[in-house]
């Protein structure tokens, strides 16, 4: 059985001639897994391919983070490789605080109201602002979007993969 693997950025482009890449980050902890003498694994679009890399230095750069790898000396080693991502093994995924939750744990989750009511499966997580909200596939076949707030949001059992809510008026109109 394959490990499972954590993306935590995406290759955009090269940049300059020495081999650095920009990398799109798609972690919340881009200076842990981008410091220098970090590992990594890069991985082709269809997965077929991975390559394990190793950080030398990394800048951030407006959305992207600049990284040089010691694997790339020149921009001709490193141009094959945009579109790829960059992955880590779940085992190395950074501990969280008491409330907080990775994506990938909450997406799937069944969501219930306070009273054991089914209301559907979060099937997405945006992100638009004061808090995040949860996009919830209804078991009517519509779509609810839950705010992650303590008051909607009772609790969050990521290991029994449910998620209770509080309903109030007008959340899943």
């Amino acid at each position: 059985m394959k490990p499972k693997l954590l993306t935590v950025g995406k290759v955009a482009n090269t940049h300059g001639i020495r081999g650095e890449l920009k990398v799109w980050p798609e972690t919340d902890f881009p200076e842990q897994r981008f410091k220098s003498g970090a590992g990594l694994l890069l991985v082709s679009p269809d997965e077929a391919k991975t390559m394990p890399l190793t950080v030398v230095t990394a800048r951030p750069q407006k959305t992207v983070y600049i990284v040089k790898f010691k694997e790339f000396d020149n921009i001709n080693q490193a141009e094959p490789y945009k579109g790829w991502s960059l992955k880590v093994s779940a085992e190395e995924r950074a501990k969280l605080d008491r409330d907080e939750f990775y994506f990938h744990d909450i997406i799937g989750c069944d969501v219930r109201t306070e009273e054991g009511e089914a209301v559907g499966v979060v099937t997405d997580i945006l992100r638009p602002g004061a808090n995040d909200v949860w996009v919830v596939k209804r078991t009517n076949g519509k779509t609810a979007y839950i705010p992650y707030i303590a008051d909607v949001v009772l609790d969050v059992d990521v290991a029994g993969k449910v998620v209770t809510i509080r309903l109030m008026e007008g959340l899943l109109e």
